[in-house]
């Protein structure tokens, strides 16, 4: 499972929508960052530093930048030593400000990434937080097939063999999208949403016992594939059982816990002559009514009652 965690060169080079430029620094590239957040240091510029969060990317924005300028050249220096003492991950001007020489030689000294970029600070924060919880975010690895079936992220879980690559196939015949097959790696963005998605080598590709690897993408185009998705629904396909309970009325919807997130679990059992890629259809667009607040099952049972209800009534009237 990939390390959490992203280094300095990586937002440098695969993010270009950050536009930065690196001044100085280029041995620390390599820095890894582990802090989601981030740090604007005017308070530890003005020369306190008890509570300095020197673990997060430091961004120096209008109003830093510009104290530093107000500043004597024997004040910036002795500031300058100061906020260079601690490990620094990097350092990052926006607005195009260009950093103040003692800044940029310090940094070039201790080896600390120093950038710039055009983009306005509070742009660059809400680009650069969305890396970085992408990156930070807790995460797993769950062995299943993770299908788009009618805008529901799918699932599908179950033992070697049961037909889970199978199903996922024909769902795709049918004009459902894969997003990722065998290993799908989940990671949590929020206290409620988990996100799956496929490693970079397995991407788009998928394992057909008797064909072998197969590339989804080529074979049935850029439209029958998605690099993640969100995870509402997981159906997990177990053999049949002759006399094992299975649910018949739906009322209640059982979950299963990922990374601390309940998402919706349906256990559909396989055998020959059960059509699986309908029942899966057919059990994400009834998570589609859920999340509407409909439930079909509910209602029946509520239609039932009501009924029998009435019947009670006509069957035994009230005498007066």
């Amino acid at each position: 499972m990939p390390v959490p965690g992203i280094t300095v060169e990586t937002i440098l080079r695969e993010h270009e929508d950050l536009k930065l430029v690196l001044i100085t620094g280029e041995e620390g590239l390599t820095n890894r960052i582990n802090n989601a957040e981030i740090n604007r240091p005017g308070l530890s510029l003005t020369g306190f530093f008890d509570f300095f969060a020197n673990d997060r990317i430091q961004i120096f924005g209008k109003g830093e930048w510009a104290y530093l300028n107000s500043l004597t050249p024997e004040h910036l220096n002795d500031i300058t030593e100061k906020f260079f003492q601690f490990h620094l991950n990097c350092i990052i001007y926006t607005h195009g400000n260009e950093p103040q020489a003692p800044f940029v030689e310090m940094a070039r000294q201790k080896g600390i990434p120093l950038f710039l970029t055009p983009v306005s600070t509070h742009r660059f924060i809400t680009l650069i937080s969305q890396i970085l919880d992408r990156a930070l975010a807790p995460r797993t690895m769950r062995h299943g097939v993770l299908i788009e079936v009618f805008g529901i992220g799918t699932l599908l879980t179950g033992k070697s063999g049961v037909g889970k690559s199978e199903t996922a196939l024909e769902l795709i015949e049918r004009g459902h999208r894969l997003v990722a097959d065998d290993m799908v790696e989940i990671r949590r963005l929020s206290e409620s949403y988990l996100i799956g998605s496929c490693s970079d080598l397995l991407r788009h590709h998928m394992e057909i016992r008797g064909l072998g690897i197969l590339n989804i993408k080529d074979l049935f185009g850029v439209g029958s594939v998605r690099d993640h998705k969100l995870i509402e629904l997981i159906i997990n396909l177990k053999e049949w059982e002759e006399h094992a309970e299975y649910e018949r009325t739906g009322i209640e919807l059982s979950t299963e816990d990922i990374l601390g997130v309940s998402i919706p679990y349906i256990e559909i059992p396989v055998k020959p002559g059960r059509n699986i890629p309908i029942i899966v259809e057919t059990a994400a667009m009834n998570q589609r009514l859920r999340k509407m607040g409909k439930n079909s099952a509910k209602e029946f049972s509520t239609k039932l009652n009501t009924y029998i209800q009435q019947s009670k009534i006509e069957t035994n009237p009230v005498k007066d």
